[in-house]
């Protein structure tokens, strides 16, 4: 059996293939990673926290309107391994009860299918009022 690959390769997979993807749906140039994982210096991780970083913050986010969702976050994970720990599950669970669609994948080609499942649904109508 061959290792799954490390998170940041799977990453760095999602992000070709969206890259790939944005021409037909240009709205994927607003994707964003949010790098709060990795091994960090002391100093730099009490700066960073200092700057407003949180723990458990969700990996990536589309802030592109769909359905009745206000944007995408996407917490990615390996295809086996990688824990979702307490304050990731608070963080996905805190921000699909302001409107987001938030979830965990497992591997690239799973966050790929989310993302265009997501965009797929209906677009929301630019200042439609709310009616």
């Amino acid at each position: 059996m061959t290792a799954a690959p490390l998170e940041h390769a799977e990453a760095a997979m999602l992000i070709r293939a969206v890259r790939g993807l944005e021409p037909a749906h240009p709205e994927l140039r607003l994707l964003y990673a949010i790098p709060n994982g990795g091994k960090r210096s002391r100093k730099t991780a009490a700066d960073l926290k200092a700057e407003g970083v949180r723990s458990g913050v969700p990996d990536y986010c589309l802030p592109v309107a769909r359905g009745v969702w206000h944007g995408l976050y996407l917490e990615l994970k390996r295809l086996r391994g990688g824990r979702v720990e307490p304050e990731q599950r608070a963080w996905l669970s805190d921000l699909e009860a302001q409107g987001y669609r938030a979830v965990v994948c497992r591997g690239w080609e799973q966050a790929l299918a989310e993302i265009r499942d997501y965009l797929a649904a209906d677009a929301v109508a630019a200042n439609d009022g709310g009616e």
